[in-house]
């Protein structure tokens, strides 16, 4: 495979930043820490955000990877260098769990009614979306799942709840797995893959605040909550199939490795400021700097598969195991090699980085865990991969 892009890419790359100058004022980019944590701010925030979303909706960007039959342009890879420029620059309007996660499945296993009804909406960043798949119990372990959907008549019905939902409390539209064969073995089977409606009556919405202060993650109480039948996505009892895919493209949905390099860039910018360096400071940042380089060439494996058509497997875990923790082997880094002031966070006057340091220090652990920990990661890359035996 190729790593370098071609000249109409390229361009594309010019035409992107040239729209965060426009479009991202200054002023406007203090509210950001980095580019995952923009679901915990206020209502400014979050308002400015959806602004975002709508305008590259305009441009035609959200949609850049869609066949051109629903106006795309076939390009995985110019919506690769797209999100890069966005997470890189901290700049708002991306959406990860619409775009990145739902549309890709939707072409692998929705109907055409739901592409027709679904996809214009969300190319023009209308709906927000989330997911609602973890719950306390079932979170690595997915197929282990209580949420009950029972058909009756035309609808199904939902009782249960679900866990860590990010952006629950904002979104408009969320995708949910659900039980709808309880007797069903093994325990994968008998799942099914519904689009649910958040204004539907019966939902009710609890905030969880992060370690790093944030409202970002919410519990999800369903009570009796109706689904219309050609809301499920997929077969009764076969949305493990479904939402298989979902996991695969949200394992590589945000490019971690442009995460990581801002913040280290950022480190560097204000070690050669402030000179504070050493050499084992300088062979430290030598090493991230080596290793982020290696995480964008796995990113790059990940979106050239799709480019081609190959829905990535355990190549979206080799991604997002290497990504997640070099983000936070970064901000660990930073933290340790700041020393006290490191642990100083916004609204000291003595604290470096604007104070961020301490909280996307906090923010990255959760980044190990979220979409796939870790070790089920691991698992994934050792029986997919290396063809290993379960343990």
């Amino acid at each position: 495979m190729n790593f370098t892009f071609t000249p109409e890419q390229e361009a594309f790359r010019g035409e992107v930043r040239e729209f965060i100058e426009k479009e991202f004022p200054p002023e406007r980019r203090g509210m950001y820490r980095d580019f995952v944590s923009m679901l915990g701010g206020g209502a400014e925030q979050w308002n400015f955000n959806r602004e975002m979303t709508r305008k590259l909706g305009a441009k035609g960007w959200l949609s850049i990877a869609w066949p051109e039959e629903y106006g795309g342009r076939n390009s995985p890879t110019l919506q690769h260098i797209l999100v890069e420029e966005l997470a890189y620059h901290k700049c708002p309007g991306w959406d990860t769990c619409g775009i990145g996660m739902l549309a890709p499945m939707l072409f692998m296993s929705g109907n055409e009614e739901q592409k027709k009804r679904f996809l214009p909406p969300m190319a023009r960043g209308e709906p927000s979306w989330c997911e609602l798949l973890s719950e306390r119990d079932a979170g690595s372990d997915l197929a282990a799942l209580q949420t009950r959907a029972v058909e009756k008549d035309d609808y199904f019905v939902i009782n249960g709840q679900k866990c860590w939902t990010s952006g629950a409390h904002k979104a408009d539209w969320g995708f949910i797995l659900a039980r709808t064969d309880p007797e069903a073995e093994p325990k994968h089977r008998g799942l099914s893959f519904f689009l649910l409606d958040m204004k539907t009556p019966g939902i009710s919405i609890t905030p969880i605040v992060n370690m790093a202060g944030e409202h970002e993650f919410n519990e999800v109480f369903l009570d009796d909550v109706r689904v219309p039948r050609e809301n499920m996505v997929g077969e009764k009892n076969r949305g493990w199939y479904v939402v298989l895919g979902v996991l695969d493209f949200e394992r590589s949905a945000l490019p971690f490795h442009a995460i990581a390099r801002r913040k280290l860039d950022d480190y560097i910018e204000y070690v050669r400021k402030t000179k504070i360096s050493d050499p084992m400071m300088r062979n430290r940042i030598a090493e991230l700097i080596v290793e982020s380089e290696v995480a964008r060439l796995m990113h790059y494996r990940v979106v050239w598969m799709q480019d081609r058509g190959i829905v990535p497997d355990y190549e979206s875990s080799i991604d997002k195991l290497c990504m997640s923790e070099l983000n936070q082997k970064v901000t660990a880094t930073v933290c340790r090699d700041l020393g006290h002031y490191g642990a100083l966070t916004e609204g000291s006057k003595w604290a470096p980085l604007n104070g961020h340091a301490p909280f996307l220090y906090l923010r990255a652990i959760g980044d190990v865990i979220a979409m796939g920990s870790s070790e089920i990661e691991r698992v994934v890359i050792a029986q997919r991969g290396l063809g290993l035996p379960r343990a």
